[in-house]
């Protein structure tokens, strides 16, 4: 093989390379944690971003609680969308974050029957014909200890302790309520608002003063410089007015 053969051989052995190292990095997707509360919004959110932005994301959806355990234990995420500002702020102190946590959206509690054609109220849970209750677990999702705060507050939550079923998320719970495994049930308004669920069932929104406000907090959380820059395009469309307007969409409110 002469000089030139050689040469040619390596030009080319660099530029299949290059072409090959280019598109691993650019199939490499923005890895956003999602609060089960936000699954069916983030899903527009994301594909609009990605419309926008040409930047592709991968979304792994679970309780708040446990995607900060997750995090803390070096989970490769990028960001972290959480269902209150608690969860983020610890991350934050443990050093994961980029900066302290904002908040995007305000949640809003409702209850929920897939298969009752009455509307739900809460005195109706003290009825015989309710069974079983549906509840996010409390320890690890905001929507469930907001649930038992509105319980409490009402004096209902003695009186119906043995009734309730709990969800590891609100992800869980909606499966307990649309498979008839719980007559009712507490969720999101994001999720009965959703294409998926619209028009199924019946459902209130609980009176806010009956719980604390569910403030919703994201972080950026610390990855490779790459990483970082997607993520900071995300969260920033998240706060601008195409993203706040998907969120008022799905009934969060973002104006308090």
């Amino acid at each position: 093989m002469n000089g030139r053969s050689q040469v040619a051989l390596i030009l080319l052995a660099i530029c299949l390379g290059s072409l090959f190292s280019c598109t691993q990095h650019s199939d490499k997707k923005l890895r956003i944690a999602t609060a089960a509360n936000m699954q069916f919004a983030i899903q527009q959110l994301t594909a609009d971003f990605t419309a926008r932005t040409g930047i592709e994301c991968e979304l792994v959806i679970s309780s708040s609680g446990k995607l900060t355990a997750q995090i803390k234990e070096g989970a490769p995420y990028d960001l972290f969308v959480a269902a209150d500002m608690n969860y983020p702020q610890a991350i934050y102190e443990a050093g994961f974050a980029q900066q302290k946590p904002e908040v995007y959206a305000y949640g809003k509690l409702v209850l929920w029957s897939y298969n009752n054609n009455s509307l739900p109220l809460l005195r109706m849970l003290t009825d015989s014909t309710i069974n079983h209750i549906a509840i996010a677990n409390p320890r690890t999702a905001p929507y469930g200890s907001a649930a038992i705060a509105v319980l409490n507050t009402q004096k209902l939550y003695d009186s119906i302790s043995h009734k309730l079923v709990f969800g590891e998320s609100i992800s869980q719970t909606n499966q307990f309520i649309t498979s008839g495994a719980a007559d009712i049930g507490f969720t999101a308004l994001a999720v009965v608002k959703s294409t998926n669920l619209k028009n199924k069932g019946n459902w209130a929104v609980i009176d806010p003063g009956l719980y604390d406000p569910i403030a919703q907090g994201v972080v950026i959380l610390k990855r490779d410089k790459k990483s970082e820059k997607d993520a900071q395009a995300f969260y920033s469309y998240l706060f601008s007015a195409e993203g706040q307007n998907i969120l008022k969409d799905f009934g969060y409110s973002v104006d308090e």
